[in-house]
């Protein structure tokens, strides 16, 4: 037998596995370019720079609060409809396309528009993060178990290069924008928006040429002329009432919300820790590109360990790196430091997701995998409240950011504790068994 080719070995040697990848590639531009790098400096300097500062930054915050809040509301209702309707594609298709044109319109966005920022900022992010519930809930449609662990960590790996890519040269606009033939630095971030729209809808293409829509799967007491937006909702609070008997795709999702939150904390708090500390904008955003680029070879590389010892295994590896970067990060002092800290948690974050995401997906059944990724997307966002909220209180506590870093070891230490409660065997088996009994008529 031939030695499997590269392509293979990363899981990208069909066309709807690759075309399915690109997504990641497509909607990470947004992630990183627009919540990452620019937006958050664009609205207090330009579009809130009439407010006192203090005020533009609750102002951002809470913008960036009701964009979450409407997603985890929305996410599971959505997912439910897009499975009894069979329309992952189309959904993707809408948000898609709210996401697109309100990062386009951030262009038009003036000094003093603060108002305008905060709006097309929350239709933005609801068009990205709501993408991504029917995104990954095609994933269990196109790979087959041993396949999706390689097909997750490489779409992360696409996405970090993707948004890396777009990131670089919006930065080379803004940083140098008379090389460009730009009027100043606001015109650059301006076009830096543009600029992700642009890339956005344009990489998404391949996804929707060449990725099937999986086929409507009706329960044993559904009509396939009934209405489907009553019939989700039934089925959503079936599902609710059901998850009793995917305990293990259950508990997975407990653990992820305690352990993603200690990641979302570091992702968060790292450039504010790093301002603190004396760094200068050009050290951060340094950082950040750091992240993007290492985080390439070793999502692949996530993906590697995973078929050798396991998802389940593989995620242990990462948090036990991540108790490492907390500690690290406490007696963290110089620029040097920092860059050895982005390069660590570049190793390590698109892994440790890539593989929560894959790890959960292999143990729902694949006709209901919209509505449990609803879910495990409200799971994914309320992960990003508690940790800062520690974090604030530590800070209170100790009177200084370094003892409220090491306060996020213990969001490893549970969510690990958690995971290692996950019999992955059994979970899948469950999710196998629903999918029998659905082909079964029972």
């Amino acid at each position: 037998m031939s030695a499997p080719s590269l392509l293979e070995r990363v899981g990208l040697h069909r066309p709807e596995l690759r075309a399915w990848a690109m997504y990641d590639w497509a909607n990470s531009a947004f992630m990183a370019t627009v919540v990452t790098a620019v937006f958050p400096i664009y609205f207090p300097l330009v579009a809130a720079a009439e407010l006192d500062p203090a005020v533009a930054s609750f102002r951002f915050a809470s913008t960036t609060f009701i964009a979450l809040s409407i997603v985890a509301v929305l996410a599971p209702v959505l997912g439910a409809i897009a499975d009894v309707a069979a329309v992952k594609k189309k959904m993707l298709a809408v948000c898609l396309a709210l996401g697109v044109v309100a990062t386009a319109c951030m262009f038009f966005i003036g000094r003093g528009d603060w108002m305008l920022a905060a709006v097309l900022f929350i239709l933005a992010n609801i068009g990205a993060t709501t993408s991504f519930v029917f995104y990954d809930s095609l994933l269990p449609h196109i790979a087959s178990t041993d396949e999706m662990d390689r097909v997750s960590t490489s779409g992360y790996a696409l996405g970090y290069l993707g948004g890396g890519v777009l990131l670089v040269v919006n930065l080379a606009w803004i940083l140098a924008p008379e090389r460009f033939g730009l009027d100043g630095q606001e015109m650059a971030m301006r076009l830096s928006f543009v600029s992700v729209a642009v890339w956005w809808v344009g990489f998404s293409i391949p996804l929707f040429r060449t990725v099937p829509e999986p086929a409507r799967a009706l329960e044993v007491d559904e009509q396939a002329s009934a209405n489907p937006i009553p019939t989700a909702l039934v089925r959503l609070g079936e599902t609710l009432r059901e998850l009793r008997g995917y305990k293990q795709a259950f508990l997975m999702m407990l653990a992820f919300l305690v352990y993603n939150d200690g990641i979302g904390t570091i992702i968060r708090m790292a450039t504010t820790f790093g301002t603190e500390i004396g760094l200068e904008q050009g050290d951060l955003i340094t950082a950040i590109m750091l992240v993007q680029f290492v985080g390439v070879p070793f999502a692949f590389i996530f993906g590697q360990i995973a078929g050798r010892l396991g998802a389940k295994r593989a995620i242990f590896l990462s948090l036990a790196v991540y108790v490492g970067i907390s500690i690290f990060a406490y007696g963290m002092t110089t620029a040097a430091e920092f860059y050895t800290l982005a390069m660590l948690v570049g190793m390590v974050q698109g892994g440790s997701q890539a593989l929560s995401r894959s790890l959960f997906a292999s143990m729902v059944p694949r006709h209901k995998s919209s509505e449990f990724f609803g879910f495990f997307g409200v799971f994914e966002k309320f992960a990003g409240i508690v940790g800062p909220g520690v974090f604030a209180v530590m800070i209170l506590v100790t009177g200084s950011s370094r003892g409220a870093i090491l306060s996020i070891i213990a969001f490893f230490v549970i969510g690990g504790l958690l995971l290692a409660r996950v019999d992955v065997e059994e979970g899948q088996r469950v999710a196998r068994d629903a999918e029998a009994d659905l082909r079964a008529g029972r």
